[in-house]
């Protein structure tokens, strides 16, 4: 059974019980339970395969001297994108403009925040293993750790083959033990699609939200599954779109109910190279990279929301700089997301919060509270599918792809 298909039917079984089960103290509590350790099910492999793919994608691309020119590549795309679908998602919510959100009494009951600082000094700890022993949230500080082995095996090849030969085994181990839990994955997914579909019929019934919900969700369906393929059209020589899309739709499936970056980065992975034959000396690099910096969908959803909650405050029109400036703070917000790989639209708004209208709006961020659960999810559903087509198309454009016969497609 072709792994998505296990996907899509944990997903339908798991949405089934959950709109069934009724949304009492005792089932929240035990499907919150439950999601923490299908969440850590999900993570358990990430560091170990990615610390090891990355480093022999840094040693193999530096030996060809194509490490810079694939960062560089890589960057400006994640630049692009970003700057793309951030203003895209503000135009939209703007046009469209969802209703008003009942203005209730909030009080500041919990502080969050970006901790840019600590996130920075974390990058450089005074023991450089202790980056490997981490929660397995920030991976950053891990990619960093990567870099200087993979750059440092470069340095004398008769020193450096028999670790080079190591981290080879363990990265090939690691990825098969990664497999493994893609596998069970679709078990899993009951329990996360069991409790998405607890809140999600809460937050129905409150018939709050509705007109974001809808709205966040077709625009979603019309950039990931109509206007990127649109971009595909253009690559030389030419793709299907669809057959790329079909490819990539376990990670999909997963980035959603999961809200979880890291949880869908080895099926990500996984998929990639089986569907599409993508070599990991680029798969690794731009995996890292987009799921670092290209945060881009939540931080969109990010902004439609404080967009709303703006307008929920205040019966004036948002002027268009006042739009511009919310885009500009979402681009920003972006490339820091990093650290919060299962909360990013969420911390996204409430960073827009607090750095727009110097504090107005400090503990606005709680309305959207019952709701965050929805954006988190709409947020990452974006940031993989941006992630699975950028490694897509860079590893299609700089020859690091062999194709695939779509009945092999895993």
């Amino acid at each position: 059974m072709k792994v998505w298909v296990k996907l899509l039917i944990g997903s339908i079984l798991g949405m089934s019980i959950g709109f069934l089960l009724p949304n009492t103290e005792t089932v929240f509590a035990a499907l919150q339970w439950l999601e923490k350790l299908a969440i850590g099910i999900g993570r358990y492999a990430v560091i170990p395969v990615l610390v090891f793919s990355l480093t022999v994608a840094v040693y193999e691309l530096r030996m060809d001297d194509q490490f810079w020119p694939m960062v560089f590549k890589n960057a400006t795309l994640i630049v692009i994108t970003s700057f793309f679908v951030i203003f895209s998602g503000i135009i939209v919510t703007s046009a469209f403009s969802p209703e008003r959100i009942p203005m209730e009494t909030v009080e500041q009951v919990e502080a969050l925040s970006l901790n840019i600082g600590d996130n920075v000094l974390e990058l450089f700890p005074p023991n450089m293993f202790s980056v490997l022993t981490g929660g397995g949230l920030y991976l950053f500080p891990v990619c960093v750790f990567a870099f200087f082995l993979g750059m440092g095996l470069n340095y004398d090849r008769n020193y450096s083959k028999p670790v080079l030969s190591l981290i080879d085994s363990l990265s090939r181990i690691f990825y098969h033990v990664a497999s493994f839990f893609t596998e069970i994955i679709g078990f899993i997914l009951i329990v996360l699609a069991a409790f998405w579909a607890v809140r999600f019929n809460s937050i129905m019934e409150a018939k709050v939200f509705s007109d974001l919900v809808i709205m966040l969700a077709v625009f979603s369906v019309v950039l990931c599954f109509g206007v990127i393929p649109l971009f595909l059209y253009m690559l030389k020589p030419k793709v299907n779109p669809w057959r790329v899309l079909y490819g990539f739709l376990g990670p999909a499936i997963t980035a959603f109910l999961s809200g979880d970056v890291n949880f869908s980065i080895p099926i990500l992975q996984r998929h990639a190279k089986e569907n599409f034959g993508i070599r990991r000396r680029s798969s690794a690099l731009s995996l890292s990279l987009f799921a670092t910096f290209c945060r881009c969908g939540s931080a969109m959803v990010a902004a439609a929301a404080f967009i709303v909650i703006i307008k929920s405050y205040s019966y004036l029109r948002i002027s268009t700089l006042d739009l511009l400036t919310i885009g500009l703070y979402a681009f920003a917000i972006s490339f820091v997301l990093a650290r919060h790989p299962g909360e990013g639209a969420f911390i996204a708004l409430a960073a827009l919060c607090i750095l727009y209208g110097g504090g107005e709006y400090k503990a606005a961020y709680l309305i959207m509270k019952p709701l965050a659960f929805y954006l988190i999810a709409i947020g990452t559903f974006i940031d993989i599918m941006l992630n699975a087509f950028g490694t897509y198309v860079l590893a299609k454009t700089n020859g690091f792809i062999e194709e695939k016969n779509l009945v092999h497609f895993i």
